[in-house]
């Protein structure tokens, strides 16, 4: 096996809906991905334009945003390597739902709706896990909402970190560390306010002893809570 065909194995072992397949079904599934390298701030897919392909990240980041009649822009997720998108048109065939933009310069592996059905029809715990992840995105999709009708600004960005900390952070002695947070104008972008307004929270947030921030890291305190957060004293 090349040493390119082994890397794209290795990354796809970190992809949660492909970490049940067997070391042939990988090897077959690596050899069918498609490398494409974007520069920071390209335009990888756009909404409402034909869904044809699932994105693998390999290295880089990238944003799901949508854009108001505005131009406000809000980002519905950033997504890290090891993480993938673009599954629900292969399977609808309907327009792709949201724009998504490399927010670095990023490595992509690219599989083509073609190559997708035939990994299918070729290992049915694919299509089980695929389910199963398509139901995660979906219960996280709800929270977003629900949180974003129930709680105010502070607690929907406490709401943010929180969800981040679960997925990207680091624990230590019961410390949760976010190695590279959002910038402040796309945390504002995820909670529907402004860079300012962020700014703020995050300095009441640090002035109570829930959150540090050191340069591009920030920690979480055990006491950084959903709840703590609400019931704080305005």
């Amino acid at each position: 096996m090349s040493a390119t065909l082994a890397d794209s194995r290795s990354l796809l072992r970190r992809v949660t809906i492909f970490q049940e397949l067997s070391d042939k079904d990988l090897e077959n599934l690596s050899q069918r991905l498609v490398p494409r390298t974007y520069v920071k701030d390209a335009i990888i897919v756009s909404q409402e334009e034909e869904g044809d392909s699932l994105f693998i990240i390999k290295t880089g980041k990238v944003k799901v945003t949508l854009y108001g009649d505005s131009g406000r822009e809000v980002i519905l997720s950033i997504f890290k390597p090891g993480d993938y998108f673009g599954e629900m048109s292969l399977i609808d065939h309907q327009p792709r739902s949201a724009n998504v933009i490399a927010i670095d310069e990023s490595e992509l592996l690219m599989l083509s709706r073609q190559a997708f059905l035939k990994q299918l029809e070729e290992s049915p715990r694919l299509a089980m896990a695929v389910m199963t992840d398509l139901c995660r995105r979906l219960r996280s999709a709800d929270a977003a909402i629900g949180s974003l009708a129930l709680l105010d600004v502070y607690g929907r960005l406490a709401h943010v970190l929180i969800d981040l900390g679960k997925r990207e952070g680091a624990q230590t002695a019961g410390t949760i560390t976010i190695k590279e947070r959002p910038t402040q104008q796309d945390l504002a972008n995820m909670v529907g306010t402004t860079r300012e307004t962020v700014s703020r929270a995050l300095s009441e947030f640090g002035r109570r002893g829930w959150v540090e921030m050191r340069g591009r890291s920030l920690i979480l305190q055990p006491s950084f809570s959903l709840a703590d957060v609400a019931n704080r004293d305005d």
